[in-house]
């Protein structure tokens, strides 16, 4: 129970990476808010952490809102007091060529991947430094450090914008005693990532399961992460065991990336 008692705010909790981490800090002990733009799977994450015998709120929330970020920390403060942790884990992106990049897809994907990331990092620290305590963690992507198999060049440089952000965070919130880290996912087997595998399979005339073959073995350990190989991360980073860490971009790929 790592994170017994601890309050937690995991954005983009309804699928994915996201219900991984809000399952995995509920089984640690957390009490657990869900965030999450589509009330349907925000309501059924909530209602799983219940089962699981702990407490957990759905506060339906676009991060490309500033309004409903302030209502987010509101509501979480209001239901549990305070806010000890926040899984910054809501993005979105798409499969597009350089040219096909549009102004409307950039729009769309900065004022998530980036804007959502910063101003829910300053609305939840705020509510922190009062405390002088709390921990951030923000999902970047190895598409931010260069990966050449990125969605596409505006997601990649919205999670540069996170990995830096996260520097800055931690800078700057240091003497509030709040640690600021990311994690940094490979390939990671979700809803996007069996999209990708489709768009790959009918690209190349082969079947899903080669194109996941195919795809693994670009892999050093010749494997992709699970949501629960990024959740197993993103508990020791909130936890206690990491009260010595921040400002760090923590690789979880198999290998693929160095730095």
């Amino acid at each position: 129970m790592r994170l017994q008692d601890k309050v937690a705010i995991v954005t983009g909790a309804g699928a994915g990476v996201g219900q991984a981490v809000a399952l995995r800090y509920a089984r640690e002990g957390a009490k657990v808010v869900v965030a999450e733009i589509d009330a349907a799977s925000g309501e059924k994450t909530a209602a799983e952490i219940v089962a699981l015998g702990r407490q957990a709120l759905f506060v339906r929330t676009d991060l490309a809102s500033l309004a409903d970020i302030g209502a987010l920390i509101k509501e979480t403060v209001a239901a549990f007091g305070r806010v000890d942790i926040l899984m910054n884990n809501a993005g979105v992106t798409k499969k597009l060529g350089f040219f096909e990049v549009t102004e409307a897809d950039w729009d769309w994907i900065q004022s998530v991947n980036a804007k959502g990331v910063f101003f829910c990092m300053q609305a939840a620290a705020q509510e922190m430094a009062g405390r002088r305590e709390g921990k951030i963690i923000n999902i970047a992507s190895i598409a931010g450090k260069g990966f050449r198999g990125t969605s596409n060049v505006a997601y990649a440089g919205s999670k540069g914008a996170v990995i830096a952000m996260t520097r800055i965070a931690a800078s700057q919130l240091a003497p509030y005693n709040i640690n600021v880290n990311a994690i940094c996912p490979g390939v990671t087997r979700t809803a996007l990532y069996e999209r990708i595998i489709e768009g790959v399979a009918e690209r190349e005339k082969i079947s899903p399961a080669e194109a996941t073959a195919k795809m693994d073995a670009s892999i050093p350990l010749r494997r992709s992460n699970t949501p629960d190989d990024i959740a197993h991360m993103a508990v020791f980073l909130a936890s206690d065991e990491a009260r010595n860490i921040t400002g760090q971009s923590f690789n979880v790929d198999g290998g693929i990336m160095w730095d």
